[in-house]
């Protein structure tokens, strides 16, 4: 077995932006495992948020000993980019070794085409009920917020799409007090669900103040270990493959959340279609679904995920899986 990482950058179509700053680009990491003349591949986005860097996740994957095996991967890199990687290349590479797609190896039904959110970055008030304008016959809209300044861009994006469904994503950036105050006009707008409105590790009041619509957890969860800390606080999960550290550990967050009784939402951070593909596979029957990093895009791998509007469907073969 042999492992190559690759650093890459693609294009943004526009400043994408969110309340801890902006970039113009993905930059992702592409590990290939190569084995009897088969190679598998995987995709990650290292995230500043949790202390990871393009050159530290490259680091931890190069530094694997090798043969490797999903069973014991767990065992050799904690939850994050760098193992999200690994673990992906390592069902790719399975399923081709196998002549099967990966859903039939993880026993899972064949995927279907699924309806993605459209996010919209975090801009002037002006700016945002454009861009929703542009975006309203999109049927959901996730919008970034976590400002001071919320209530006007919430408004324009309101007055932008009338109809479309809106999720908004906080990123950690209210305290409780901004909470309780806009929860009411979050309902009065038809905002169907909040993420993350507090900062993971100060968000112990979520289980004291009214919680008036769902609220999802995203900084807070990264696999099944974050479950017991979310009970009473947050009534959904948002899993991304990046937290969890692949596709094995995203399934088991899946089902272990829902037998929990928390409500699903499936994510991604900007990454292209590679990242996207195994996603997919998690997000059947999710809640929520949030793969739209590739309409992010100026420039995408090819082969592609196939988008139909904001409908994604399962990944060819070539792709991935």
């Amino acid at each position: 077995m042999r492992i190559t990482v690759a650093a890459e950058a693609f294009r943004l179509a526009e400043t994408f932006t969110i309340s801890r700053g902006s970039r113009s680009e993905a930059r992702v990491i592409a590990a290939t495992l190569t084995a009897g003349g088969v190679s598998g591949r995987g995709e990650c986005v290292p995230y500043a948020r949790y202390g990871e860097t393009p050159d530290s996740v490259t680091a931890q994957i190069e530094g694997l000993a090798l043969p490797l095996d999903r069973g014991g991967l767990a065992e050799r890199l904690p939850p994050g980019a760098a193992r999200n990687a690994v673990d992906c290349a390592l069902w790719d590479l399975a399923a081709k070794q196998a002549g099967l797609r990966v859903w039939q190896l993880a026993g899972l039904p064949e995927p279907r085409p699924i309806v993605t959110c459209f996010t919209l970055s975090l801009e002037t008030p002006e700016r945002m009920r454009a861009a929703a304008a542009r975006n309203a016959w999109r049927p959901v809209l996730k919008i970034k917020l976590g400002t001071p300044d919320d209530m006007p861009r919430l408004e324009a994006v309101r007055a932008g799409a009338p109809r479309a469904k809106i999720v908004v994503d906080a990123n950690e950036g209210w305290t409780a007090e901004v909470y309780a105050e806009l929860a009411p006009h979050l309902q009065r707008l038809g905002v169907a669900m909040v993420e993350q409105p507090l900062p993971a590790g100060a968000d112990g009041m979520l289980a004291e103040i009214a919680r008036p619509l769902p609220v999802c957890a995203d900084e807070s969860c990264h696999d099944r270990a974050s479950l017991p800390g979310l009970r009473g606080k947050y009534d959904m999960v948002n899993i991304k493959l990046d937290k969890t550290g692949g596709l094995t550990e995203a399934l088991a967050l899946r089902d272990a959340a829902r037998a929990a009784g928390f409500g699903v939402m499936v994510g991604c951070m900007v990454g292209t279609s590679l990242a996207m593909a195994p996603a997919v596979l998690v997000a059947q029957g999710a809640d929520v679904v949030d793969l739209d990093g590739p309409l992010l895009l100026a420039r995408d791998r090819e082969p592609p995920l196939r988008y139909e509007g904001s409908e994604v469907h399962p990944p060819e073969a070539a792709l991935w899986g």
